[in-house]
């Protein structure tokens, strides 16, 4: 890789790319300079946004970045809180709710994850084109709606149908996320605040089934569940009227402007993540073996999405431009990413089972078990994101090899102390489990979008985000069926199931570690180390 591509994409140096003509087109005008007031104690929005504007320009920083920030890891987080919050309240929708057959409440699962990984690339692709703050606005504003009718939900059908408007939500939501942090911070501070967004997913993800035992034992099992999608109203609201006041909107040569959508591909994109997805989110629910025959059908359309983008990107707009995947860093990052979260997101799907299903906690007890891993990840993303810039890969080799240790410390300690204190023994392995991941998902975020132009950082953020969801779901599926399988051969016996299980998220890990070793190898020798 040439020297140049290692610098960083700034948001007023974003690096030279290879881009059609119609982008040149697009990306030629520059905002014009605001105007002088002549009464400047009334001054309309839109002439403070430009005033605002203007000192972006001076400074090279935007004065509210990091009150924008805040706003952006209020939207994130109610998103991510989501994925984990609901693992939970399972029983109590099964018990509370008329119509919350098996089947339904798998597709409340199966249902957000595949509708969320649906929008992630073309929700950023709308971000990137018709402004980031619009975006989020109206992703958060749809997940709030959303929210609520599934706290309303009479019956299951219902309850499915409004998770499924969730997942697009938050589909649309979370790559303007990484997009924002992108345009407003430079440097050693992008680094700072990648970081807090990967504290952000570390805490949401490990602290949702504490969130949720909390709601279902203040208001008991039969209405409980109703108050785990109502959390969300306030946090919603409060965040929608913020975005307004603090999140930077499109430039004035961007509003207005016409933008080819590729709708041809953002389709066949849309169709090869949802044939990947399905057969392991549906993995425990659709038995038969032609389920997989969509993974063919996925790479089948893979492929056809490529060669449309390649053609289609000559003279247009592609939702995706290629040549990202031609930056090793980015590449390196997205698969890593992807293996990576395989690993990491079943640990609290197959605990929370075993802790409820197999030694009787109740959702609070089960929900503080994973509070150890919530605060290792929260510390060490935040001291990764202010280090990452001094250490590359490096540390996220470190940070796979803690999850390793994690790990095996979780399936040691299932395998010689399972019993009523196994919550305990747990505290020290999930504690280094978090600081490990904390050194994995937010280094790796800011090094993988570290060489991407800030134009196109919504897709680029986008496709990180798919990358995770599809790891996730194939981690369940994979780690699902051998628990289950073993609990099936042993009559029940969690001792056994859940190390076998989590001795699959080890091999993924151990994947993920690899790839982090090679590319830091590679580097030293091409003298090519990713760098922010």
């Amino acid at each position: 890789m040439a020297a140049e591509h290692r610098r960083s994409a700034e948001p007023d140096a974003a690096p030279t790319v290879a881009h059609h003509p119609a982008h040149h087109a697009a990306t030629a005008e520059r905002p014009s300079a605001p105007q002088p007031e002549d009464h400047p104690g009334q001054r309309s929005d839109a002439q403070r946004s430009d005033d605002q504007q203007a000192q972006q320009h001076e400074d090279g920083q935007d004065p509210n970045r990091w009150k924008a920030l805040v706003i952006c890891l209020l939207g994130g987080g109610i998103v991510l809180l989501d994925v984990s919050i609901v693992n939970v309240a399972l029983q109590s929708i099964s018990s509370g709710l008329t119509g919350a057959t098996p089947e339904a409440v798998q597709w409340i699962l199966s249902g957000y994850a595949l509708a969320f990984g649906l929008l992630l690339v073309p929700g950023g692709r709308l971000g990137d084109a018709v402004g980031r703050r619009r975006m989020f606005v109206i992703g958060v504003a749809l997940f709030t709606l959303a929210s609520a009718l599934c706290g309303f939900a009479p019956n299951g059908l219902v309850l499915v149908i409004a998770r499924l408007v969730q997942g697009l939500a938050g589909g649309l939501l979370t790559p303007q996320v990484t997009a924002l942090i992108q345009q407003l911070f430079r440097g050693k501070e992008r680094g700072t605040a990648f970081g807090l967004f990967g504290a952000t997913v570390g805490i949401a993800t490990a602290i949702g089934p504490l969130v949720g035992g909390l709601l279902i034992t203040a208001f008991g099992t039969e209405n409980g569940w109703r108050f785990v999608f109502f959390v969300n109203l306030p946090v919603g609201l409060v965040t929608i009227l913020l975005a307004f006041r603090y999140l930077p909107a499109a430039a004035k040569a961007a509003r207005g402007r016409k933008h080819d959508f590729d709708p041809v591909g953002i389709v066949l994109l849309g169709a090869a993540v949802v044939a990947l997805l399905l057969p392991f989110v549906q993995s425990e629910q659709w038995k038969s073996n032609a389920k997989w025959w969509l993974v063919v059908a996925a790479v089948v359309f893979a492929v056809l999405f490529v060669l449309w983008e390649r053609r289609y990107g000559r003279t247009k707009e592609p939702v995706v431009d290629l040549g990202l995947f031609r930056r090793r860093s980015f590449s390196l990052g997205v698969g890593l990413a992807t293996v990576y979260f395989a690993g990491f997101t079943p640990l609290f799907f197959v605990l929370t089972l075993a802790l409820q299903s197999g030694l009787g906690y109740s959702a609070l007890l089960a929900g503080l078990a994973s509070v150890p891993f919530a605060i290792g990840s929260g510390i060490a993303s935040t001291v990764g994101g202010r280090v990452v810039h001094r250490f590359g890969r490096q540390l996220i080799v470190v940070g796979t090899v803690l999850v390793l240790l994690g790990l095996g410390g979780v399936v040691w300690v299932v395998a010689n102390h399972y019993g009523p204190d196994l919550g305990w023994w747990l505290v020290l392995p999930l504690l280094v489990g978090g600081i490990g991941s904390g050194l994995t998902i937010s280094p790796n975020q800011t090094l993988t979008l570290s060489e991407v132009p800030v134009e196109q950082g919504g897709s680029a953020g986008g496709l990180i985000q798919v990358g995770a969801r599809v790891g996730s779901a194939i981690g369940i599926a994979a780690v699902g069926s051998v628990f289950y399988s073993s609990l099936a051969s042993t009559k029940g016996d969690y001792s056994q199931g859940l190390p076998l299980g989590l001795a699959v998220s080890l091999v993924f890990v151990a994947v993920a570690l690899v790839a982090g070793i090679v590319d830091v190898v590679v580097g030293k020798v091409h003298h090519t180390e990713a760098s922010v």
